[in-house]
């Protein structure tokens, strides 16, 4: 399998100033497979060590951070020991008293040794640890597999270069197989353990069984690692996700959730899973103007699930519905395209993504993007339907800017706006 993030821990590893990196991501996103496939591919020695399941090294930290000790009680447990040349694989490093508070004490003590932590919840554990190592890590975020690696996966990339040399002629003679391949993608999404069963055996109950227990997996999770009186309110949000993008209005109503719901009630369940990278909220902005975060709106916002195959499964839509485009995808295709685009921007933008929507009347742009000096105003289409009358509006009102359209119709370039195929976004950012 191929995984695009590979390429920014070789960045990583070439820095001469190189801090241990904390690999974040939701449970299920292969980050261990990919630190593993790192440590094999990029150094002569590797030492990896799961704290969930090592009860030996579970009170490596609590003593002290005197680095020599902890070295040889490593040595002393694994039978290999750590130099510059030997990748430490510290996982579910939030399992651990002291761990996280730990990496500052690497960097300092030991600045030469690599050091990769990761953990599926670091992201909660991050918000209750009282110390953290500010400015003695480095951070990078895994998500699902992107579109392209899952062509790539499929043994499609040649469309995959096709795409990113934007060829769009010879694009359009195969677009119906690329809309096939889109659908696929649509119901599989990109969980690893997922796209692998789908490769190796097509098999669509498979898939819907192994989905439907990576959900009941991150509902375990809940019990086990929320707060107990939070643990209701989670479900409710999490369930409510598919529901609140299927609105034409997508903005997040908390009344969706039960009669007479508060924010005040809600809003530790939405950092919850934010936190722990299953949900994320994309907070309107009031102006197209840079920088986007000055016009922020933290009381409107739109959430979307980690995974476009796990949202479809979480709603219980028919495998066939999706891979088969039929009259039913179409009460449904608006959630699903704009959880995709949004998966999709996540992997490539460096930068917050936002939408807008006008104070008084209906119109919306789905999604903003800050990109170097310029913001770009994303529409999406479901399928060919091309009226943009919000886009137009909006690029009219701020006519320095440029939009960006995505649907199932070919490439068309317009004065002020480009509509590009969905399936061709990750060749955009």
């Amino acid at each position: 399998m191929i995984r695009y993030a590979i390429d920014d821990l070789y960045a990583w590893k070439d820095k001469p100033n190189r801090k241990p990196l904390i690999l974040q991501g939701a449970r299920q996103v292969g980050k261990t497979w990919l630190m593993q496939t790192f440590a094999r591919q990029a150094f002569a020695n590797h030492v990896y060590i799961n704290f969930e399941n090592n009860a030996q090294l579970h009170q490596l930290f609590v003593k002290d951070f005197d680095m020599e000790r902890i070295f040889f009680e490593i040595y002393l447990a694994t039978g290999i020991r750590l130099d510059d040349n030997t990748l430490l694989l510290l996982d579910e490093i939030q399992e651990v008293p002291r761990g996280i508070t730990a990496l500052k004490y690497f960097y300092e003590q030991k600045p030469q040794q690599p050091i990769i932590a990761a953990g599926s919840l670091l992201g909660i554990a991050m918000h209750e640890k009282a110390s953290f190592p500010v400015g003695k890590v480095e951070f990078q975020m895994l998500y699902p597999l992107s579109f392209f690696e899952f062509l790539e996966a499929l043994g499609k990339g040649q469309f995959v270069e096709a795409l990113r040399q934007q060829l769009w002629d010879s694009i359009k003679t195969f677009a119906p197989q690329l809309e096939d391949l889109l659908r696929q993608y649509y119901f599989v999404g990109g969980m690893p353990e997922v796209v692998q069963a789908f490769v190796r055996q097509m098999d669509t109950t498979m898939v819907r069984a192994l989905q439907q227990n990576i959900l009941e997996a991150y509902d375990r999770d809940f019990s086990k690692h929320a707060p107990l009186n939070e643990v209701p309110r989670l479900r409710m949000v999490w369930r409510s996700i598919s529901g609140q993008l299927s609105k034409e209005n997508k903005k997040f109503i908390y009344g969706f959730l039960k009669e007479g719901a508060r924010a005040k009630n809600f809003e530790l369940a939405i950092e919850w899973l934010s936190d722990a990278g299953l949900a994320y909220k994309v907070n309107r902005t009031k102006k197209g103007q840079l920088p986007l975060s000055a016009y922020e709106d933290f009381s409107a916002f739109k959430l979307f699930m980690l995974d476009v195959g796990l949202l479809g499964a979480l709603s219980n839509i028919p495998p066939q519905v999706l891979l088969e485009g039929n009259a039913i995808f179409t009460d449904y295709k608006g959630a699903m395209t704009e959880q995709f685009v949004y998966q999709q921007l996540c992997l490539s933008c460096k930068n917050s993504i936002y939408y807008w929507s006008a104070e008084n009347s209906r119109g919306e742009v789905d999604f903003l993007v800050q990109r170097d000096n310029r913001v770009i105003p994303i529409e999406v289409k479901a399928e060919e339907n091309l009226q943009s009358k919000s886009l137009s509006a909006f690029v009219e009102k701020n006519p320095e800017l440029h939009g960006m359209r995505f649907s199932m119709s070919d490439y068309r370039e317009q004065s002020w706006m480009t509509n590009y195929p969905l399936y061709a976004i990750n060749a955009l950012f």
